[in-house]
């Protein structure tokens, strides 16, 4: 197992990457390109300027996985009261998938419930050694339209896919996590694309993440074109049509 990892966060008292409260360990590094990513810093196509910068929540920082674990044993009597643990998320944990194992043994050790939030996209090979190990997949899911996925990500879902069946096959539990996106996937004919997509993978549970601009400053930090600068968010009020569609093919479905 590598002896460190590159992390640009660790966020205490987080209450929307899994149930309970949850320290979150956000890994540097994502091979995806979403066009709305509120996390540019993490991206791959990003990294030179990212790596260049002297705020570490941008140029990252390595760790062991003790450091890490130091911080997270701080928390543990919220996650013994709320039902909480520790988050791996990112940029994409499966890019630092040995160190992301290693921490998920360490927490493993100590009772700590782990969920990692993954857009699922590693070699199919490489995910099946990774799937049965954490307790919670909050699986990002952004498009069932192949072509469509590759226009707003950079990157075919075939893969995805595959991987988001192999996580469910493990019998973890696992969430779908759906960034709703204005103009990339919003519609009720989409909305129904990805309910049948999450059902046909054997899904159960969804959440809808409606579009914000938390990360617009980041673009401007960076120096990078946002493409979504002056888009409207959406909110959950506007939705609710959207919502039913997936209620309606059987799948519990609420707005995170």
């Amino acid at each position: 197992m590598p002896a460190t990892g590159k992390i640009f966060n660790i966020q205490k008292f987080s209450i929307n990457d899994g149930p309970g409260i949850r320290t979150t360990v956000f890994f540097k590094g994502c091979p995806l390109s979403c066009r709305w990513c509120s996390n540019p810093e993490s991206q791959n196509r990003n990294a030179a300027i990212a790596d260049a910068m002297a705020d570490e929540t941008y140029c990252g920082r390595e760790v062991t996985v003790e450091e890490v674990m130091a911080e997270v044993r701080k928390d543990m009597p919220f996650y013994e009261e709320s039902g909480g643990g520790m988050t791996l998320s990112g940029g994409e944990v499966l890019q630092q998938m040995d160190f992301a194992i290693a921490l998920i043994e360490a927490a493993r050790a100590e009772n700590i419930h782990v969920a990692v939030e993954t857009t699922g996209y590693t070699p199919p090979e490489r995910f099946r050694r990774f799937a049965p190990l954490p307790d919670l997949y909050l699986f990002d899911f952004k498009h069932y339209d192949r072509e469509m996925h590759h226009q707003g990500t950079g990157v075919y879902n075939d893969i995805i896919l595959e991987n988001l069946r192999a996580a469910v096959a493990t019998g973890r539990e696992v969430i779908a996590r759906i960034p709703v996106i204005p103009g990339f996937n919003t519609g009720l004919l989409r909305a129904r694309g990805m309910a049948q997509a999450l059902v046909d993978a054997g899904v159960r549970t969804v959440h809808l993440l409606p579009f914000h601009q938390f990360g617009e400053k980041k673009y401007e930090e960076l120096g990078v074109p946002y493409e979504y600068k002056g888009v409207k968010q959406l909110h959950p009020e506007v939705l609710g049509r959207y919502r039913q569609e997936f209620v309606d093919r059987g799948l519990l479905c609420s707005f995170k």
